[in-house]
């Protein structure tokens, strides 16, 4: 059983998932906040692989990644920090990134890269579930990962049940078709997730976008799995050095949690 599925059978609720960006705040923070998120309580690490030209994210996630790559961080670098990285993290870690630079890297690399390094799963917004079908999925499946695809309130009801038939470990459920770190209206949030609840969809639902703090978490809880908190997170980061990282992981899950 895989780690993000062993979760859910653990927990079935309110799992919180934080994501990060890799070599941010600093090139080498990658493996300290990812320490610090699992010490403070995270249920599941979202690991951001940073690219020039990040579609779904707002503007402190782009931010985030033009300091990573600004810092020197890459795809080998990424995986030569990830190399070790289960001897001291034990909960679900799934990388998020862009098409772009992976097929740069070579899709069957990376994906062997990861499994090889320890990673669970993938979401990757920008592959249409064509080419997903035809030529990557399979190559996914080989290396055994998980692989999340994205849902949003205007995809169609046939197109959801298709979506979570790919997918395994979970679905993400985007809470409005806009980017990262925009505010949200909750009411409206809660009739779209609950409205995919009675689907009795296959995989576990998780929500992102606009999950900032502990009253958009327990709102999102409701008809869902859990959540993806990540801009509200990345910002707390920004400007920090190694050795505030742990305190400001605790201070913000605790803030979520409590």
């Amino acid at each position: 059983m895989s780690r993000i599925k062993e979760l859910f059978r653990r927990k079935n609720n309110k799992i919180l998932n934080i994501y990060c960006t890799a070599g941010f705040p600093q090139l080498d923070s990658t493996l300290l906040v990812m320490k610090a998120l699992q010490n403070s309580g995270a249920d599941m690490i979202e690991l951001g692989m940073p690219y020039s030209d990040p579609l779904a994210d707002g503007n402190v996630i782009q931010a985030s990644s033009a300091a990573a790559l600004a810092n020197g961080m890459t795809l080998h670098r990424l995986f030569q920090q990830l190399r070790d990285f289960r001897k001291e993290i034990y909960v679900p870690v799934v990388l998020m990134g862009y098409m772009n630079p992976i097929l740069q890297y070579g899709f069957e690399r990376f994906c062997a890269d990861a499994a090889t390094a320890g990673i669970d799963g993938l979401i990757l917004p920008d592959l249409p579930q064509y080419e997903f079908e035809t030529e990557y999925g399979p190559i996914i499946k080989k290396y055994e990962l998980d692989f999340i695809f994205l849902v949003t309130p205007e995809t169609a009801e046939e197109r959801v049940k298709q979506l979570d038939s790919l997918s395994s470990g979970f679905l993400y459920a985007v809470s409005s078709s806009s980017t990262t770190g925009n505010e949200k209206d909750f009411a409206a949030v809660e009739i779209y997730l609950n409205k995919l609840w009675e689907m009795h969809l296959q995989n576990p639902i998780l929500v992102g976008f606009g999950i900032k703090d502990k009253a958009t978490f327990e709102s999102a809880c409701k008809q869902a799995n859990g959540a993806i908190i990540g801009s509200a997170f990345v910002k707390t980061l920004a400007g920090k050095k190694n050795k505030d990282i742990e305190a400001v992981a605790t201070d913000f899950i605790n803030t979520i949690k409590e």
